[in-house]
This record gives C-alpha cells, sequence and structure tokens, in this order.
C-alpha cells in the first residue's frame, strides 16, 4: 500500500530549495503504483502535480493538491544493427541515463550531458543544449492518462516536439503522466561540435579526433564551470529560453547592436542568445535581496539561501522587463511556474 502523506515539504524535491508544502504527497515506483493511485480519493478530489527531477520548476506558494513523485526505474536495451533502443523508465536521473549511454558508446546524447532532471520530464520540454534536442534521439513514450489510468504509446509526431515544447506543455497538459521513453541512438557517432565552445575546449586538451565520451566530458566541463551545482546553491539551470525572432526583427536587432550573440534557427529565424542580452542589461552576478543571477552565467537565477518562490518569481520580471526595454525583445520563462 502507497502512503500518503499529509502537509509534506517540497523543499528536497525541487532544485530552487523553496520550502513549500503540499497538501497531499506520494511516491510512485511502477506503474502499478501509479494507476493504483490514481483512484484514490485524495486524488480525485485534488488538483495534481507530477515531479520528476524538480528542476525545471519554480513553486511560489503552497501546493494545495496532490504532488506525486515519479520515481519509475529501469533501462532495456536493443540492438538491431547500428541502431539501439533503450527504454527508459520515467524515474530515472537524465545524466545517468546519458552515462548509461556514453559507457556502451550509444551516440546521440552526448551533447545533452549533465542537464538536471529526469528521463520523464525530458519529452515535456524537449530539453536540448549545444546543438542537440532531445527529440533527435526520441523513438516513442508511454504515458498513463490521468482520468482514466489507461497506458497509450505516443509516437514523435504525436509529441509534437518544437523549441523547449510539446504537446504535454500545449493541448494535452496536465492530462498524462509519462511512465517511459524509448530512444534510438547509433553505435556510429555524428558528433555535433557546432558550438564553439565545445572545440575550443577539445583544442585546449589537444584532441584532434574526439569521441562521444571526449564530447560528453568536455560539455559536463563546461557546464560545471557555468552553473552552479543544485545541491549547493539552489537553481534550474537556464531560467530563461534563447528568443527566436524573424530574421527582418533580427536585422533591426543588429544594426542597433552588432556584436549581438545569435545563432540560426532555421525557416527564417534566428535564436538570440538570452545569457548575452541579460548580461548586457547588467544582471550578471547581482544579487537582489536572496536571490540573484550566478556569477559565470547570467542566465542562471539563484536562490541564495532563504528565498522565497515569489521572490525569485520578481526578480526574474525584473529581468524581463530590463531586456524588453532596452532591446525590444520579450524574454519567456523556461521553468514551469506554480
Amino acid at each position: 500500500m502507497i502512503r500518503i502523506h499529509s502537509q509534506h515539504s517540497l523543499q528536497a524535491y525541487n532544485t530552487f530549495g523553496v520550502d513549500v508544502n503540499a497538501k497531499y504527497f506520494a511516491e510512485v515506483h511502477t506503474v502499478e503504483e501509479l494507476q493504483d493511485i490514481l483512484h484514490t480519493e485524495q486524488l480525485k478530489a485534488s488538483s495534481l502535480l507530477v515531479l520528476g527531477g524538480g528542476s525545471n520548476m519554480l513553486l511560489t506558494k503552497d501546493y494545495d493538491g496532490f504532488v506525486l513523485k515519479m520515481s519509475i526505474k529501469g533501462m532495456d536495451v536493443r540492438e538491431e544493427g547500428d541502431a539501439v533502443f533503450i527504454n527508459a523508465g520515467g524515474g530515472e536521473v537524465w545524466n545517468d541515463f546519458v552515462q548509461f549511454c556514453v559507457n556502451r558508446g550509444y551516440a546521440g546524447v552526448e551533447n545533452l550531458s549533465l542537464i538536471p532532471g529526469s528521463v520523464g520530464a525530458s519529452p515535456i520540454q524537449n530539453i536540448g543544449a549545444y546543438g542537440v534536442e532531445m527529440k533527435d534521439c526520441f523513438y516513442s513514450l508511454q504515458a498513463c492518462e490521468i482520468s482514466t489510468g489507461n497506458m497509450r504509446t505516443f509516437t514523435r509526431e504525436e509529441c509534437r516536439f518544437g523549441y523547449r515544447d510539446s504537446v504535454f506543455k500545449n493541448e494535452l497538459r496536465g492530462q498524462y503522466i509519462i511512465t517511459s521513453v524509448l530512444f534510438r541512438l547509433s553505435k556510429t557517432a555524428k558528433l555535433n561540435l557546432s558550438y564553439g565552445a565545445i572545440e575550443e575546449e577539445l583544442q585546449r586538451r589537444g584532441i584532434t579526433h574526439p569521441t562521444i565520451k571526449d564530447v560528453s566530458d568536455v560539455v559536463s566541463h563546461i557546464r560545471v564551470s557555468k552553473l552552479p551545482d543544485p545541491s549547493t546553491i539552489g537553481n534550474s539551470g537556464s531560467f530563461f529560453k534563447n528568443p527566436v525572432i524573424g530574421e527582418n526583427d533580427f536585422k533591426n536587432l543588429q544594426h542597433k547592436f552588432p556584436e549581438v550573440v545569435h545563432y540560426p534557427a532555421g525557416e527564417g529565424k534566428v535564436k538570440i542568445a538570452a545569457g548575452w542580452l541579460i548580461e548586457q542589461c547588467g544582471w550578471k552576478g547581482k544579487v537582489h535581496g536572496h536571490t540573484g543571477t550566478w556569477k559565470n552565467q547570467a542566465l542562471v537565477v539563484v536562490n541564495h539561501g532563504g528565498a522565497t518562490g515569489k521572490e525569485i518569481y520578481d526578480f526574474s520580471a525584473m529581468i524581463i522587463d530590463s531586456v524588453r526595454e532596452r532591446f525590444g525583445v520579450t524574454l519567456e520563462r523556461e521553468v514551469n511556474i506554480f
């Protein structure tokens, strides 16, 4: 029988370390446990918040509902020629999954090393870094419908992936819980070194013919050098999305700010580096009360200790207003706000 806790602290379950309570809380380790708890009176009568690694969220107040921690584990491997299919439980730590693949020579996710969060949350956000997105190696997923407890398979097309986006953030928001994800990787590496920082670090290390482990190690090194460890200072990684604008708008922006950091985004679109925009507005390393931006990366908002979720949210609003006023570009929060 799964234990349901009342007035349970969520401080240990969100990487910002915000101390709020859930009216009800439970942790599930199997699909069967999940289906059982979906039929309990406490859950049926409550709003539901599903937690993976708690790394892409900001809790601004006590949650007057049911919080469900997903801890379904397991990784099953099937090889078909050069292709490798890995079915990973939604409760697996994302970076554990990445290292599982890298250590076995399965290529495709090495650029996504050290991203915080869980496997089950990765399709919702379509996580990405250094020129690679989760959708690039995604095959399908299994999800449980909250209203019925029935299982459903979603194909890549049905997930409707976009930049940090999917159908689970839009039409199907709050309707399904992802229990496992099936990835298609390869035994033959096609390395993506398009982001300059990777090539620069490889050159610094004297590596001319990198392996996927080399790329994973370099990406991890870069992330550690730029991003704070949530176990020592509360944060959710990148707090804002890199804004994507049309080519004409970009030309106007570049005319005013020739040094603007940008990347091609396809289909007549250009991606602007949000960290650069924030830094130009003087926010990098700034401390405001109990919160602020990280000293090495303006894109990261941190809890210096004791910050409330509302304090962090209000601080991020000041950044958004500042960037809009100077550049005419509106930043979007990458984290989910509750």
